[in-house]
């Protein structure tokens, strides 16, 4: 049985993170978990998540996923709009709630930037430099 679509094609910040998430060489989106996932081949971004860390489950429904280096993490955990997301936050992921502040569509690149950076291959990282 399909997961239920959490998201709607409208929602907040989805066209804007499609936007920059498909910009990046070989990047495609599918639907995993009911959620957008932006993925060249590894997936570097998805479009709303979810929180366990106070203990009960917590959505945030516009946001964004996104793989953070290990030396970045505790400085983006300090400021509030970060979110240690269930599931993929033990594995060096972090969100970024879009409900939280206003958005800096600049800083969210930034973000998917350095997430891609850490998941692509060689290869992807020389077109990405390339442009």
């Amino acid at each position: 049985m399909p997961h239920p679509s959490m998201y709607r094609d409208d929602d907040p910040g989805l066209a804007e993170l499609r936007k920059i998430a498909l910009g990046f060489p070989e990047a495609c989106e599918k639907i995993s978990h009911g959620r957008p996932v932006f993925c060249a081949p590894k997936m570097f971004a998805i479009y709303g998540g979810s929180s366990k860390a106070t203990g009960t489950m917590v959505g945030y429904p516009h946001a964004a996923l996104i793989k953070v280096e290990e030396s970045e993490r505790r400085a983006l955990q300090q400021d509030r709009r970060f979110f240690y997301p269930a599931y993929l936050g033990p594995s060096g992921w972090l969100g970024l709630d879009f409900d939280a502040a206003p958005v800096d569509w600049v800083e969210v690149g930034e973000l998917i930037d350095a997430s891609f950076r850490l998941v692509a291959s060689q290869r992807l990282i020389r077109l990405l430099d390339g442009r």
